[in-house]
């Protein structure tokens, strides 16, 4: 590769042709102030549309500033990042973006976290001159069911943009208008709930103020716990124990599921249960329907419908009734274990500890934003009343600690409630890409072939490559799997199966980078692969850690079928656990 030789800010560098200004500096450490710019190492994606120009820097023999994040490096390049002509700039650059933006931070969801109010107090900004002649824009204020959307607080930075189209492939979101009125939309300036949006959260990760932030149910949540007339129940997803230490300081995959389990005692559920439950059920269901499509197949049934396609994660449930609603009766019917989990225990449970199904508020700790929409969608409901009530995030569980007053790192470690909180290795795994297929493959081996696995670490299936493919023996049937995270990468799999290109059995989608471990309400990660593979280690630390690795084995879930369900697939099964997908094609309007 050919390489460029520059100074920056009178120190030599040399560096590969193709490099930008700004990462040239950072090789020197020299640090150039950044907001638009985004470089998410492990998803190759960088956002670098050299907008909001706080990046600036003077190139000698140029009349113009340059923006660092945007302008290549050139041989004998003689860049300054520090003059007083580049300070002001930044600075007049910085009034000019708040002159329009609001002036509400003690009360915006991202007070504390936003890049903005950062790097206002970094170039030393005190006042906005000429901001009493300024006349504001103003939109109006979007929310969906997972996804609020304050346009007044849009920088442009367009980072949101970059994960929604070139990662996703979504295209619910694109810039619109021109100038001071330019801001990022879904298309038309369409609403989020009439535009393709998954919900998958993505865009509330990376944006760097208040623009896009998750809906909050945390309110909810304390009502439901203070009303002595309810029994509130709580379940947490697989990954959340990986990430949640972080909001607390601790390293990224820091296993805090005992802490976590306390602090949940602590705040007032009535029962602390684990969503693990639920994943060892979800693969008795899904594995079963997996076993008798395959056993149709071998049969010599050329309609039957495979590959079959994991429907866990709802932004890629979302998805795929967007774009491919040709395709809905190919996933697995199962659905998601948040939704396994409402349903049971709101019929299961509640008649056990004698509470009316009103009266139990189920509330569900999750990596994901999707799954706020996910609880509100009709057919998880009874009469109105829905399985799952309230769906908070990561983030807002460390938020609802803090506010408690808890010091989370010093509380001791316990157990889950019985029944719904005992699972077995293959639950946790759920939290991570490949996860959910290694599950549903440990049982579904042995109860296609009868024989116990001396081996349950099928690791063909882990990695965070965003497609991966891997042939598992069957008993002598060559089954080929497909795993994608990431719906640009579940888009190229579709169109495969479309085109009839596919020869895969069964295929695994994630929406979120790395699973559930990346989810859009985890402590934000910015798409580095050190903490996703930090947060996939632990999960898999305390897959290993089990005494029992196959959901098959869960004592609880056998009696779950010998007391109630009678076995997989049986007709109360299916009304309790599965369900039925739409097309909504006709009711988006796509970019």
């Amino acid at each position: 590769m050919d390489q460029i030789k520059l100074t920056i800010d009178g120190k030599a560098v040399e560096v590969p042709k193709g490099t930008t200004i700004y990462k040239a500096a950072k090789t020197l450490g020299i640090d150039i102030p950044i907001l638009c710019y985004m470089d998410l190492k492990g998803l190759n994606i960088e956002n670098k549309p050299g907008g909001c120009r706080i990046c600036v820097v003077e190139v000698e023999g140029r009349r113009n500033l340059a923006s660092s994040c945007s302008t290549d490096v050139s041989e004998g390049m003689v860049v300054k990042t520090s003059t007083i002509r580049v300070l002001n700039a930044r600075r007049t650059v910085m009034e000019l973006i708040l002159s329009d933006h609001p002036k509400d931070c003690l009360t915006c969801a991202k007070s504390g976290k936003c890049d903005l109010q950062d790097m206002a107090i970094k170039l030393g900004i005190r006042n906005i001159p000429g901001q009493e002649f300024a006349e504001m824009s103003t939109y109006r204020l979007d929310t969906s069911p997972s996804i609020i959307r304050e346009m007044d607080k849009c920088i442009m930075c367009r980072r949101c943009e970059t994960m929604c189209n070139d990662f996703q492939t979504v295209g619910a979101l694109s810039a619109v208008n021109r100038g001071f009125m330019s801001v990022v939309a879904p298309a038309f300036e369409m609403n989020l709930e009439h535009s393709p949006c998954t919900y998958c959260g993505q865009c509330v990760a990376v944006c760097p103020t208040g623009a896009l932030t998750e809906v909050d149910h945390t309110r909810n949540v304390i009502a439901a716990l203070s009303d002595p007339t309810k029994t509130v129940i709580v379940q947490t997803a697989p990954a959340v124990r990986a990430a949640l230490g972080e909001e607390f300081g601790l390293e990224p995959g820091t296993l805090v599921t005992g802490k976590m389990v306390t602090a949940l005692r602590t705040l007032g559920f009535d029962y602390v249960f684990d969503t693990d439950f639920a994943a060892d059920l979800t693969i008795m269901e899904e594995g079963s329907e997996l076993l008798g499509r395959l056993g149709k197949f071998l049969a010599g049934d050329k309609d039957v419908k495979l590959p079959i396609l994991t429907s866990c994660c709802p932004a890629w449930v979302n998805f795929f009734e967007h774009n491919f609603p040709d395709m809905k009766d190919i996933p697995s019917t199962a659905r998601s274990p948040q939704q396994m989990f409402g349903s049971i225990a709101k019929t299961y449970f509640a008649d056990k500890i004698g509470v009316k199904r009103e009266d139990l508020i189920v509330v569900s700790i999750m990596p994901c934003l999707a799954k706020k929409y996910e609880c509100q969608r009709d057919e998880f409901s009874v009469d109105g009343n829905p399985d799952v009530d309230f769906s908070i995030s990561t983030r807002e569980l460390g938020f609802l600690i803090k506010q408690a007053n808890i010091q989370f790192n010093g509380l001791p470690d316990e157990d889950f409630d019985k029944p719904m909180g005992e699972s077995t290795g293959a639950a946790v795994i759920f939290g991570t890409t490949g996860g959910v297929i290694e599950a549903a493959t440990r049982t579904a081996f042995e109860l296609h072939t009868g024989k116990s696995l001396s081996n349950v670490d099928f690791k063909e299936l882990r990695g965070l490559e965003g497609i991966r493919h891997a042939t598992i023996d069957f008993g002598g049937f060559p089954l080929k799997i497909g795993i994608a995270h990431g719906l640009g990468n579940a888009r190229k799999l579709l169109e495969d199966i479309k085109a009839g290109r596919s020869e895969f059995h069964a295929i695994e989608i994630m929406a979120c980078p790395g699973g559930c471990i990346g989810g859009g309400g985890q402590p934000l990660h910015h798409g580095d692969s050190t903490i996703l593979k930090a947060r996939a280690k632990a999960i898999y630390a305390e897959d290993t850690s089990k005494t029992l690795r196959k959901s098959h084995e869960n004592p609880y879930i056998i009696k779950l079928y010998e007391e109630f369900l009678g076995k997989p697939l049986s007709e109360k099964a299916h009304h309790l656990l599965h369900t039925h997908y739409f097309d909504k094609s006709k009711n988006t309007f796509s970019i």
